[in-house]
């Protein structure tokens, strides 16, 4: 079988226009938590970012074989969630507000765009993620990768052995493996 995670995004939608459910799958698990985010940031409404996101891959899902990009994927995906966004404001008849301050440009072709909506969008995932660790496992981590302090400086500092904080580290470590992905936590790991 096919790792489908080492694809590019070009590669996903050539084997999605084929109608390869896996290269659907894989699409859906790279970009549903950072579109989530982005939708969210936007609407402040879980249920409107839910359902934001889940209209731009169903439509992607039953369009799939018409589907001729010009640009990078991710940027399609974004310009989608955004367009859905301005109907939903367009609704409640606030879409003046966000038209006249500029918020809602993406330039499509710039792959720079990307890297910063992706950057943005992972380290506030991230800083979710950290906020949702139990209180002391969350303590050692930012005292770990914020205050840079050791393993001996933590204990004593709290008070506790250093077996203690070395075990909440790989706990903290593996919470964050498993909700972000390997990919995602490897960037945050190398962006400090």
């Amino acid at each position: 079988m096919a790792n489908y995670n080492a694809f590019t995004d070009s590669e996903l939608i050539l084997l999605l226009n084929e109608d390869n459910d896996a290269a659907f799958r894989e699409i859906y698990l790279r970009y549903d938590k950072l579109l989530y985010l982005y939708a969210y940031k936007k609407l402040r409404n879980k249920e409107e970012a839910k359902d934001v996101v889940q209209d731009v891959f169903t439509w992607l899902l039953n369009n799939r074989k018409e589907i001729h990009l010009k640009v990078c994927l991710s940027a399609y995906l974004y310009k989608a969630v955004l367009h859905k966004i301005f109907d939903i404001f367009k609704h409640k008849g606030i879409i003046k507000k966000y038209a006249e301050s500029g918020e809602h440009y993406i330039e499509l072709d710039s792959v720079e765009t990307d890297y910063l909506i992706r950057e943005k969008d992972i380290t506030a995932l991230i800083t979710q993620e950290i906020a949702a660790m139990p209180p002391k496992m969350r303590e050692i981590y930012l005292l770990k990768r914020k205050s840079y302090l050791s393993t001996k400086e933590i204990a004593l500092q709290l008070g506790v052995s250093e077996h203690t904080v070395s075990t909440q580290l790989k706990r903290a470590m593996k919470h964050l493996r498993i909700k972000l992905g390997l990919v995602a936590y490897l960037l945050w790991i190398l962006k400090m």
